[in-house]
């Protein structure tokens, strides 16, 4: 049994509308849920992604206004990879000149183009040309032409101090395949021509470990197709010693946590049941969501939650 791609990352952001704009207005993402962070009911949860937030997708950010900038190092995911048609490289270089985006494309990597920037809070960003776009539901309210659309997730970079467990765990334990090597970067994939199931791999043993804070990644959540697949897994990894949670509801997937050998936060969610379940699909990411065990005390939680206006990116 192999995992099945990704799933979705998350990140930490500071102010709230400023981050549903940069997601929404520059990169043409649905905002597709608008929760709270189920551990800290005061703060937002955002997911992004696609018109129906498929997995592969999802970027989401936990908005804490006054959070201090974290620093990117090893132990982390340091940037966080779209697919592209190649293309469309030259439109999202000038599209993100006109948005005021500092960008520089930085040479090929595995003969493909790729621009790199930073969201307003500082996390890392890039933009892949790829021959072998995933299969994604386009959001067709987005600004962004369809042709020049980004179509979920294209290697991630993970940045390790010390390699060889991390990659015994993706090639023995998850079944991916070494398919590229240049200098110190390894590319990992799940399935062959999926960029969303693609991950590189760096080693950089002189390197600090970065600081998990404002501008950074918080985890990197891999996908199980169901509970059953999700439980083989959870299994699997305590067998190898790591210590795994408990099966989390996260509302619209099901998750377990564990830190990989060299430090970062890995997360398996199942692909079900999506995020169609409170909303209908046509008005997704429209109204505040929460959790069950919220949802008596929502008058409380939408005073202190920060006001956001949401009139550019909700469906007619």
């Amino acid at each position: 049994m192999k995992l099945r791609g990704l799933h979705h990352i998350t990140a930490i952001a500071t102010d709230p509308q400023r981050n549903l704009d940069f997601y929404t207005q520059v990169l043409g993402l649905r905002l597709v849920k608008r929760t709270v962070n189920f551990d800290d009911p005061g703060s937002y949860h955002f997911y992004f992604g696609d018109r129906l937030g498929s997995p592969g997708t999802i970027i989401t950010f936990f908005p804490w206004p006054g959070a201090r900038r974290g620093t990117r190092g090893t132990g982390q995911v340091v940037a966080t990879s779209f697919a592209v048609a190649p293309a469309a490289i030259d439109y999202w270089k000038e599209r993100l000149k006109e948005e005021r985006v500092l960008a520089e494309e930085t040479g090929p990597r595995f003969g493909q183009q790729v621009v790199r920037f930073t969201d307003p809070d500082g996390l890392m960003l890039e933009l892949i040309g790829s021959d072998s776009l995933n299969t994604v539901e386009l959001y067709d309210r987005s600004d962004v032409p369809a042709e020049f659309a980004l179509h979920g997730f294209a290697a991630p970079t993970l940045e390790v101090q010390a390699s060889k467990l991390t990659e015994q765990l993706f090639t023995v334990t998850f079944g991916c395949e070494l398919i590229g090597e240049e200098q110190s970067r390894r590319r990992f994939s799940l399935a062959p021509g999926t960029p969303d199931a693609q991950i590189d791999l760096i080693e950089r043993s002189e390197t600090a470990f970065g600081h998990i804070a404002a501008g950074t990644v918080h985890h990197i959540a891999f996908r199980a197709a169901n509970d059953e697949e999700q439980l083989h897994w959870r299994a699997l990894l305590e067998e190898l010693g790591l210590r795994v949670t408990p099966v989390i509801d996260r509302q619209y997937f099901h998750s377990i946590y564990f830190r990989e050998p060299a430090g970062i936060l890995f997360e398996i969610a199942t692909d079900n049941p999506g995020f169609a379940t409170d909303e209908p699909p046509e008005h997704l990411g429209e109204t505040l969501q929460l959790p069950p065990q919220y949802e008596e005390h929502r008058s409380s939680i939408e005073q202190v939650l920060p006001r956001i206006s949401l009139s550019h990116v909700s469906a007619p």
